[in-house]
């Protein structure tokens, strides 16, 4: 579970120093990749396998969001951040805004979180 988590941690680290210094593509980024490490981590904890970021969006609302685990606004969070990403980091002539970003960023911690509580609960039935 930790091990899994580390790539989320270094992320969010990274968030935080950015968003410091107003630099607010970079925090879309770095909240989307973490967002995106822990989404994976649930996946592979659960036997889902995914290639692309597009999959692991699609396999989230197809294995946790339709099965209620995790919620639609989940989901949509995920898939704002992974919009607002694309781009700031593709699009040349776009900023990410303090507006845009700043609201995400506790929700996408609060989401963090959740994650890491479901992959405890499996990590906890599968010792039992």
């Amino acid at each position: 579970n930790n091990f899994y988590f580390f790539p989320v941690l270094l992320c969010l680290l990274f968030e935080e120093q950015q968003a410091d210094l107003g630099y607010w593509d970079n925090v879309a980024n770095r909240l989307y990749y973490a967002l995106f490490h822990a989404m994976s981590a649930l996946l592979i904890r659960n036997g889902h396998y995914v290639n692309t970021h597009k999959g692991v969006v699609a396999s989230i609302g197809q294995y946790f969001v339709k099965t209620g685990i995790l919620t639609n606004e989940d989901g949509k969070l995920y898939s704002q951040l992974q919009t607002i990403r694309e781009k700031s980091d593709y699009n040349c002539v776009y900023d990410t805004s303090e507006e845009e970003i700043s609201p995400k960023i506790e929700q996408t911690r609060h989401l963090i979180e959740r994650v890491e509580r479901i992959l405890s609960a499996y990590e906890t039935k599968q010792n039992k």
